[in-house]
């Protein structure tokens, strides 16, 4: 196994805020290219600051959620380096799977829950860990969703502002035929309605597409570390009763096996004890054989130097 069983890509959230910024940058551009345009319909002869401030406010928020964002892409791509590190560590065997890795790493965490039931006897319920894994996630990512729900509304609250406003103005226009002024409110609410509109939208288009990236990289890094968890950590710390049953029948083969030779090496202790036996009969005749001619010497022995018989007990 390797890194290429995990569906991990490379610096995939840093690819993203990549992507934000240049679209950020070109959208910047635009912006100054028509500047004379922003000028006139966001800031120039305003009669109320309604305008400015409906604008402001959609910005606002619309800045808060961009900057939590980019805070979560950056703490997501820590986490999938933190990821790729424990997969090498584990490849390479180390006796600490963890070195090198924060200490608030989402792997660092799951590891170490892992550890503790295997410790305590427990059983390992992944399904309950990743759904666990993902509840703590998405709690991280509630204020960008609250901001990509809202700011279409907040578009809808300025126009709707601003077209009361210019309902005051038509009012004092049916009251005075004279009085320019309704007619410079008639017309300055319906550009602001237009503006808060433009704002809105244009704000919810970067946004919700990037909202959605986030989510993307969320889910990638969680696909990540489930499974690095169901092919590295469960064969590691969980005992399956498969898994028993599979050790078993490897270990009645090894005493099979083991019966075997026994068997041969008991065959090859007989056939030595025969041959020790043969042996052993066959140094008793020669034995025998040397006694009987050691007699035969004696007695030649006595009869050509006439030594007396020895006379029998």
């Amino acid at each position: 196994m390797g890194l290429d069983t995990v569906d991990l890509r490379r610096r995939y959230s840093l690819n993203i805020l990549l992507r934000m910024l240049l679209v950020g940058v070109a959208g910047a551009g635009v912006a100054l290219w028509k500047f004379d345009f922003i000028n006139e319909v966001y800031l120039r002869d305003q009669l109320t600051p309604l305008g400015i401030a409906a604008n402001g406010f959609i910005l606002v928020l619309f800045a808060a959620g961009i900057l939590k964002m980019v805070a979560l892409f950056f703490r997501y791509a820590r986490e999938e380096k933190a990821l790729r590190r424990f997969i090498e560590n584990l490849e390479q065997d180390l006796p600490d799977p963890l070195q090198g890795i924060a200490v608030g790493a989402v792997i660092r965490r799951r590891y170490s829950t892992l550890s503790r039931l295997a410790e305590s006897h427990a059983p390992i319920n992944h399904g309950a860990l990743a759904s666990a894994l993902v509840a703590s996630e998405s709690t991280r990512s509630s204020f960008p969703k609250f901001i990509n729900n809202i700011l279409i509304l907040a578009g809808v609250f300025g126009t709707i502002l601003a077209l009361s406003i210019a309902l005051v103005g038509a009012s004092d226009m049916l009251e005075s035929s004279v009085d320019t002024g309704g007619m410079g409110l008639v017309v300055h609410g319906m550009s602001t309605a237009l503006s808060t509109t433009i704002t809105a939208i244009l704000c919810y288009l970067y946004f919700g597409y990037f909202y959605l990236k986030l989510n993307d990289v969320q889910t990638h890094l969680i696909s990540g570390v489930e499974q690095v968890t169901s092919t590295y950590l469960v064969p590691r710390f969980e005992v399956r009763s498969e898994g028993m049953l599979n050790r078993f029948a490897e270990l009645m083969g090894s005493v099979g096996e083991l019966v075997k030779r026994m068997e041969h090496s008991q065959r090859t202790f007989e056939t030595v004890e025969l041959n020790l036996l043969n042996t052993l009969t066959t140094y008793r005749q020669k034995i025998g054989d040397v006694a009987e001619d050691v007699e035969r010497i004696e007695d030649i022995l006595r009869a050509g130097f006439r030594l007396p018989t020895e006379p029998e007990p």
